[in-house]
C-alpha cells in the first residue's frame, strides 16, 4: 500500500496531528511510524504534565494563539474520555524589584491573550494561595491544570488505530527518496513504507528527518536536558499548586519552579543542561557524533559564546544539589536540602539558528510534499490538539486530502 499521509514521531504532537487529519478526512490512508516500541517515549513521556494558560507567549504569535486553545481542547478531551485534570492554579512570582516589570509584562501578555482568570495579586493574596511561598507581588492563573500526557498519547492511540490509522513501531526512519511522486520511507534493515505526503513530528530528530527530506531548513535540534528533583512525602505540603519565578526573557526556559502532578508528586526543576545526546538523560548517556554535530554547529558555538556564563552556571547547579536548592529557596525559603531527592529528567528539542538565536517560538516548515515541525517545545503538550488543527489544514490546502472523505 502506498499511504497517503505518512506521520514520523509518535509523541503527543504527532498523534494529535493524526487526529486532527482523520476528523477532517475519515478516509486518508493514514500510517504513523515511531522508532521505538511504544508511543510517547520521549518528550511527551518526560512532560511534567502541565496544561498551560498561555500567559508567557507573545502576543499573535504560533505558542500563545494554540497554547490557549489547545488548554481550551485539551480540557475537553480529557473530560470526555475519562482523563483526570487538576485545575490546581498557578502562581507567578517576583521575588525583587528588578523582576516587577516583567511580571507586569507577562500580565498584560495574559491578558491580550485572552488567557481566563488571570490576575495579579500582592504578597498578602500569594499567601492565601501558597501559604509558603514568598514575594514582592505576583501573577495568579487559576485555570492552569495538570495531566497525565502519557495516558492522553496512549488513549490517542487506541482511538487512532480503531480509526484505522496504521501505527508501525520500531521504524526509525534512516533515508527518505522520491520515486515517481511517492516519498520511500526506509530503516537501517530495509523496512519501507511509501507515502504520497510526509508530516515531520520526530522532535528531537526533526532536524535530521526534514534534512533526509530535503527541506531547506536554517535551523539544528540541541538538546538541553531538564533535571528534576522530587519533594519528599512529607513535605509536599510546601506546595498546594504550581510555583514559577518570572523566566529570563532571554531564554526560552521558564526557570526552576514546583510543579504538583496529578500522581500526587510534587516536582522541583528543571535547569536545562546541555545534553551529549539527543536522548541524552544522564551525564553518562554519551553520543560522540551527536555531540560533535553539536560542537560543530555555527550557532551552538554563536550561542555558547554569548551565554557561556549562564551555561557554566546550569551546569554548576545540575552538580551542586546546594547550587539546587539555593535556587528553589527564592520560592520558597522554608525547603531545606533534605526535603528532596533526585528525580527524573527529560530533553528539550530546542532549535537554533545558524547565528546562535534560540528559537522561542514555534517552528512549522512546509514543502510541496511534507511539513515539519521544527520547534516544539513547552507549551506544545498543552497545544497539541490545536497544533494538529493547524497541521491539517496546511495539509488539507497543500496535500489535498480534504476531497478524500
Amino acid at each position: 500500500m502506498t499511504y497517503d499521509i505518512a506521520i514520523i514521531g509518535g509523541g503527543i504532537v504527532g498523534l494529535a496531528t493524526a487526529r486532527a487529519i482523520l476528523d477532517r478526512a475519515p478516509r486518508t490512508r493514514l500510517v504513523l511510524l515511531e522508532k521505538e516500541t511504544d508511543i510517547a517515549h520521549h518528550q511527551t513521556g518526560h512532560n511534567s504534565g502541565v496544561i498551560h494558560s498561555g500567559i508567557y507567549y507573545k502576543p499573535g504569535s504560533y505558542k500563545a494563539r494554540l497554547c490557549v486553545e489547545g488548554a481550551r481542547l485539551m480540557k475537553a478531551y480529557c473530560e470526555k474520555n475519562g482523563i483526570e485534570v487538576d485545575t490546581c492554579g498557578k502562581v507567578i512570582v517576583a521575588t525583587s524589584q528588578d523582576e516587577l516589570p516583567r511580571l507586569k509584562t507577562l500580565y498584560e501578555r495574559g491578558v491580550a491573550n485572552g488567557v481566563p482568570g488571570v490576575a495579579m495579586i500582592d504578597a498578602r493574596r500569594l499567601k492565601e494561595i501558597e501559604p509558603h511561598a514568598s514575594a514582592l507581588a505576583g501573577i495568579h492563573s487559576p485555570q492552569t491544570a495538570i495531566v497525565d500526557y502519557r495516558r492522553v498519547a496512549e488513549t490517542l492511540a487506541r482511538d487512532l488505530v480503531a480509526s484505522g490509522l496504521t501505527l508501525e513501531r520500531s521504524f526509525r526512519v534512516g533515508a527518505i527518496t522520491r520515486e515517481r511522486g511517492t516519498l520511500r520511507l526506509a530503516t537501517a534493515d530495509d523496512r519501507v513504507v511509501t507515502a504520497t505526503h510526509l508530516v515531520n513530528c520526530a522532535g528531537l530528530h526533526s532536524d535530521v528527518i526534514a534534512r533526509l527530506a530535503g527541506a531547506p531548513i536554517d535551523v539544528q535540534i540541541v538538546p538541553f536536558r531538564g533535571e528534576y528533583y522530587m519533594l519528599r512525602p512529607e513535605r509536599r505540603s510546601l506546595v498546594n499548586g504550581l510555583i514559577y519565578p518570572v523566566p529570563d526573557p532571554e531564554f526560552p526556559f521558564l526557570g526552576v519552579h514546583f510543579t504538583r502532578t496529578v500522581h500526587g508528586d510534587v516536582e522541583a526543576g528543571p535547569n536545562a543542561v546541555l545534553a551529549f545526546a539527543r536522548e541524552g538523560y544522564t551525564w553518562s548517556r554519551v553520543r560522540p557524533g551527536e555531540l560533535l554535530a553539536t560542537l560543530r554547529f555555527s550557532g551552538f558555538r554563536a550561542m555558547a559564546k554569548k551565554y557561556w556564563r549562564t551555561g557554566a552556571y546550569e551546569m554548576y547547579r545540575s552538580l551542586s544539589k546546594r547550587a539546587f536548592v539555593n535556587a528553589l529557596q527564592r520560592l520558597v525559603p522554608a525547603l531545606r536540602a533534605e526535603d528532596i531527592q533526585p528525580g527524573g529528567a527529560g530533553v528539550r528539542a530546542q532549535a537554533v539558528t545558524a547565528e546562535g538565536a534560540l528559537v522561542d517560538d514555534f517552528r512549522i516548515v512546509q514543502t510541496a510534499d511534507a511539513v515539519h515541525v521544527l520547534n516544539a517545545p513547552s507549551p506544545a503538550a498543552t497545544a497539541s490538539l490545536a497544533i494538529g488543527r493547524h497541521i491539517a489544514t496546511i495539509a488539507a490546502e497543500t496535500f489535498q486530502i480534504a476531497t478524500r472523505t
